[in-house]
């Protein structure tokens, strides 16, 4: 028993101290995104107002885990999730030698950052689909990894010598945003749309409306490599 006992305590002094530590760190990379966020859209607000007064920039912020940022008929949600991640063996970041050096570095935390149509969440369209942009992973020492689109500018490549700071968010934020902007709403075809259910009309819902075309992420181009 003795000997169950401090593989048990072994675990949770390795194991859930560190997914501890990487929850604040994560949390606090969070609240500190938010700021930088607001900034942000400051910014261009002020900018934007100078040239049409009528394009509106907004940040929204909805609970502990989930702020917003919408312009251009586009809506960024930015949600942290609770749970500590790893992945498995055959992930890039498991083979990284700054991971292999230290079991600690195998967890994160992530960030998630996902498009979607403003009007979807206006007019409540539950099935129109959002995309995730990207992923911002944090680990106990503060060390980040950004996952994206090949649509992102990706700058941070070694999660060694990522360390988290307001430049990376920013360079986060600002990615998202034109990958967004730069993913046109593309028209349906008539195919799709020659036919609505009495339901459909029942509950005036947009049948004929587009869709985004939707994004590759990075390591899915470099598998077809």
């Amino acid at each position: 028993m003795d000997d169950r006992l401090e593989v048990i305590f072994e675990g949770l002094k390795q194991k859930s101290s560190t997914k501890q530590i990487i929850y604040r760190n994560t949390k606090e990379t969070f609240d500190q995104l938010r700021v930088v966020a607001s900034e942000i859209v400051d910014q261009l607000s002020q900018k934007i107002t100078e040239v049409d007064s009528s394009v509106i920039i907004e940040y929204r912020n909805i609970n502990d885990f989930e702020f917003q940022i919408k312009f251009s008929g586009d809506l960024l949600i930015f949600v942290m999730h609770s749970n500590v991640i790893t992945f498995p063996e055959d992930h890039e970041l498991m083979s990284n030698p700054y991971v292999e050096e230290d079991f600690r570095r195998r967890f994160f935390g992530h960030i998630m950052a996902y498009n979607f149509m403003a009007d979807s969440i206006k007019y409540g369209r539950m099935t129109d689909p959002g995309y995730l942009l990207a992923r911002f992973l944090v680990n106990f020492e503060s060390h980040f990894h950004l996952e994206g689109v090949t649509q992102l500018d990706l700058e941070y490549t070694d999660i060694a010598n990522s360390i988290i700071d307001d430049k990376a968010l920013r360079l986060f934020i600002e990615s998202t945003m034109i990958a967004s902007v730069n993913n046109d709403l593309m028209a349906p075809d008539l195919d799709d749309i020659k036919r609505i259910t009495v339901k459909q009309k029942m509950e005036n819902q947009q049948v004929s409306r587009g869709q985004k075309l939707g994004f590759s992420f990075s390591y899915e181009q470099q598998s077809q490599m």
